[in-house]
Formats: structure tokens, C-alpha cells, sequence
């Protein structure tokens, strides 16, 4: 009886997590949101993308992996995610937020499905310039600044 309970009840949660979850893809340097393109990408490189608005081609985010000129030694990564019309720079070594080996599209449609479940950008791609901020108090570790170099 036990089980069956356990049974469904993790049907209802992987149900719910299915029904809310957003089908985010980038294809042809496009970023779309349940099929519906919001945003535009640029890979400029393999650690470097650039994502612009639908709006007027502004170019509103860019995502920059820095391996801190240590290529064999990891621990010392992090990434910069530079909100260019907001002048916010957030750096982090949560690299599990975005991290997928092998892959930077998947990565970075990893970092858009973040974005939109903090609520930085919306349904349309645009920033929120609240949210932004309390983005940057959540995860900014200030990474340059306490950095001797």
C-alpha cells in the first residue's frame, strides 16, 4: 500500500516537473523558448558567447569561461556573465549551473533555462533590471576584485 502511495505521488512530481519545465534550444544561432525564438546567439568562440535582443539587435548578455591562465589546473575556473545594457558583471566557479562537457550550445542553453527560472529574463528575452541585481547579490563572487595578479 506504502508503495503504491510512493508510486504516485512520484508520478504527480515528475509530472508537475515535466508540465512546468521549458523546452529551451539554440539552433542556427537562434534561442528558443518552446519553439518560439526570443533571443539571438553568437558563439564567438569555444569560451565565449554573445547573446542579442529580438527587440533591436542589442547585444544584452554575454558569457565569457575563464580558465585563469591555469589550463591543466580546474579548480581555480569560473565564468563571467556580463549583463552589457544593465553594467552588471556577475562571476562565479558555480560551473554546475552551466556545465555540460563537450558542449557549449548545451551549456549554454543550460544558462538560459537559469536565467529564466530566476526570472532575469522573461517569456520575450528582455531583461529585468531587478532581478538582474538580485541575481548579482545571489551569485556574484566578486572573483577579479579579490584576485592578486
Amino acid at each position: 500500500m506504502a508503495i503504491n502511495r510512493l508510486f504516485a505521488f512520484f508520478l504527480l512530481v515528475a509530472g508537475c516537473n515535466l508540465y512546468f519545465s521549458q523546452d529551451v534550444t539554440i539552433k542556427d544561432d537562434k534561442v528558443l523558448l518552446d519553439g518560439k525564438q526570443i533571443l539571438k546567439a553568437e558563439k564567438i568562440n569555444l569560451t565565449q558567447y554573445s547573446f542579442f535582443s529580438m527587440k533591436d539587435d542589442e547585444e544584452i548578455l554575454m558569457y565569457r569561461y575563464m580558465d585563469n591562465e591555469t589550463p591543466r589546473y580546474v579548480s581555480d575556473d569560473y565564468f563571467i556573465l556580463n549583463f552589457l545594457t544593465e553594467k552588471t558583471k556577475v562571476e562565479s566557479t558555480d560551473l554546475a549551473k552551466i556545465a555540460n562537457f563537450m558542449n557549449s550550445k548545451k551549456g549554454m542553453e543550460k544558462l538560459v533555462r537559469w536565467l529564466l527560472k530566476e526570472r532575469v529574463l522573461n517569456q520575450a528575452g528582455e531583461l529585468n533590471p531587478e532581478r538582474v541585481a538580485i541575481f548579482k547579490e545571489k551569485y556574484d563572487e566578486n572573483i577579479t576584485q579579490r584576485t592578486l595578479r
